[in-house]
């Protein structure tokens, strides 16, 4: 195989394995709670997110503590229209506001709605038992629906 090939093979798997969505069922996770903020309000039990607005929206989140601190997993309904507007990242942070955690989102999901993601070795303190997960639009910040979650216990 060419050189050129190779490279543009190995790119291609790695941004592939930066895109594995992951199961956001898993067994003991913790269960979300959508929240309202301050310019999107929370939707009622039969109405359903959209992106309109040009905000990310957090829809669903689990929190899970593993050896090596907490693996959390965001699904994000976003407005992404490519590399001009998309959801570029999200947060988990205290309810103070203390970022604790940041998953950079590496491009665009304009064909990918809603979409998952995860970010392992978030460190919670032991005094903290509610995060909130808060997605970013690259064009209008942080203005969504975000998730309140329950940190499990030791």
């Amino acid at each position: 195989m060419p050189r050129r090939w190779s490279a543009w093979l190995l790119g291609a798997l790695v941004l592939l394995g930066a895109c594995a969505s992951v199961d956001d069922a898993s067994e003991g996770a913790a269960i979300s709670t959508l929240v309202p903020t301050s310019s999107a309000p929370a939707p009622s039990s039969t109405s359903t997110i959209t992106a309109e607005d040009g905000c990310a929206h957090v829809i669903a989140a689990t929190i899970e503590r593993g050896p090596s601190g907490f693996t959390v997993a965001a699904t994000v309904r976003s407005a992404d229209t490519g590399w001009d507007k998309y959801a570029d990242a999200w947060e988990v942070r205290t309810e103070g506001g203390t970022v604790l955690g940041e998953r950079i989102l590496a491009h665009p999901h304009e064909t990918e709605q809603p979409f998952t993601r995860s970010l392992s070795g978030v460190e919670i303190p032991e005094d903290i038992s509610q995060v909130v997960i808060a997605a970013r639009d690259s064009v209008a910040g942080f203005c969504g629906a975000e998730v309140i979650l329950q940190v499990p216990p030791s």
